[in-house]
């Protein structure tokens, strides 16, 4: 489990690094397509979208969705990015593993989003590698 763990921390520290080379080496396949990527908008998120966008759905495969994408947009990008991670739980047989865990993203230190996250990885010669993440999106928390 420690591997595990070790695997989370990486995936957590090469965010807030915008360290694109670690991030993508902790995935199965260098290939985006190969490793599921998806999300799924809360209710009330939805309804939000739809008031603009009617087609807008809760859930819908976007193949330039990936996490190659996720990590170029934070290397990239101007603002600084971190994924905080809350209960995170790893459950192992030695081989194959899963980890969920409650997260926030943050943008220059304020919440964007948060929602729970779940990975699914196996163990290779290389060590242990994420072959899917799914999460849920939900708006930021408003306060006051």
């Amino acid at each position: 489990m420690a591997a595990i763990r070790d695997v989370v921390e990486k995936f957590r520290t090469s965010i807030i690094n915008r360290d694109k080379a670690t991030f993508v080496a902790l995935f199965f396949s260098e290939k985006p397509e190969q490793v599921v990527w998806q999300f799924s908008n809360d209710d009330a998120r939805i309804a939000r979208f739809r008031k603009t966008k009617p087609e807008a759905r809760k859930a819908r495969h976007l193949p330039g969705v990936n996490y190659l994408t996720f990590i170029d947009s934070i290397v990239s990008g101007k603002n600084t990015s971190e994924e905080v991670f809350k209960d995170v739980r790893v459950d192992t047989d030695g081989e194959i593993g899963s980890v969920a865990f409650d997260y926030e993203f943050l943008s220059n230190g304020k919440q964007t989003n948060w929602g729970r996250e779940m990975w699914q990885l196996v163990r290779t010669e290389e060590g242990w590698k994420i072959i899917s993440v799914i999460w849920t999106i939900h708006d930021p928390v408003e306060i006051g």
